[in-house]
């Protein structure tokens, strides 16, 4: 693509770099210059106009936008995303319905790495979004780029995006209580939560804050998908009141704690293939939490395993939640 000064009379065809004022209305930047158009920058005594050349070996900004977002999901129905509709050299991908975003970050990167001309930008790996909700955009720089760049961008970002949409909808929450923690109640936030991706809790049980108690009435659960445990009193360790009594159930526990703050005093867990979740108080704040990318993950049909959250480290210090008992900084 050639760019700079272009001769009027050499100019059709040509697309315009940046908007020119006429006397009634302007020619904006970007148009294809036609016949028209030369005559209504004449007839303000130009004689030249800075432009955009594309070659033979070029495609259109929209083209290639286009091509890229339709190689990034070549079947939008199946990655449960919408290809919007072109213009400026850029193309938005938004969600089909409420989810989970999976990003493939490699075949991004490699994307990004082709042209400087050639950008393509997401949200964050398993980003929970709405439906109609923006996921990424496609944008091409300059007005024009190599036909073999963007080939090179097709297949390095190829199926880099899928929308992994919400599945679980029965959800069963226990909570324990003590004696000082009796009123301390956490549904309320959890039901906004599940609201975001249009499950419920199908079963609310109380129990004592002990292990047979506990045990018991986790037994009694039927028919859920997920089964989420809020204690009265805080986790603190693998054999602590609430993964002893998964166990005792005649379940399992995979990862007790992670290393997102809030939420380190998580655990998950199996108990009769049900997947459980142990969450920390912090989820009684309607503030994101540790807990919150494992429900989410959890309830689009996502496995979340030990390795999982371990490596959730990185970007896992997320902002103080002031309802906390004890601050990160001791005042």
């Amino acid at each position: 693509m050639r760019f700079g000064p272009v001769p009027l009379l050499q100019a059709e065809g040509a697309i315009l770099a940046h908007s020119v004022a006429l006397p009634e209305g302007r020619l904006r930047k970007g148009c294809i210059l036609g016949p028209r158009e030369i005559a209504q920058l004449q007839a303000t005594g130009r004689t030249e106009v800075i432009a955009a050349c594309l070659d033979e070996q070029d495609l259109h900004e929209d083209a290639a936008a286009l091509a890229i977002a339709q190689a990034l999901v070549p079947d939008p129905r199946a990655a449960g995303l919408d290809l919007r509709q072109v213009g400026t050299g850029r193309v938005n991908l938004h969600a089909r319905a409420a989810g989970v975003v999976e990003v493939r970050a490699d075949r991004v990167n490699a994307l990004n790495a082709v042209d400087p001309m050639i950008t393509l930008a997401t949200v964050p790996c398993w980003q929970r979004v709405a439906a109609g909700e923006m996921v990424a955009t496609v944008k091409i720089i300059a007005y024009g780029v190599a036909k073999s760049a963007v080939a090179a961008a097709c297949t390095a970002g190829a199926q880099a995006l899928w929308l992994c949409p919400a599945r679980v909808r029965r959800i069963a929450l226990v909570e324990t209580r003590t004696e000082t923690t009796a009123k301390v109640l956490g549904a309320e936030a959890i039901t906004q939560r599940l609201a975001a991706l249009g499950a419920t809790l199908a079963t609310h049980l109380r129990s004592p804050h002990r292990e047979a108690e506990l045990a018991a009435t986790l037994a009694t659960v039927r028919d859920a998908e997920l089964i989420l445990i809020l204690t009265g009193s805080a986790t603190s360790d693998p054999d602590d009141v609430a993964p002893a009594a998964v166990r005792r159930a005649g379940g399992t526990v995979e990862r007790f704690g992670m290393p997102v703050d809030p939420g380190n005093l998580l655990f998950i867990g199996q108990l009769d293939a049900t997947p459980v979740i142990g969450l920390p108080g912090c989820v009684r704040s309607p503030a994101l939490n540790g807990a919150d990318w494992v429900m989410e993950r959890l309830i689009c049909g996502v496995p979340v395993t030990s390795a999982d959250i371990a490596a959730m480290g990185v970007g896992g210090l997320l902002k103080e939640i002031p309802q906390r008992g004890r601050l990160r900084e001791a005042k």
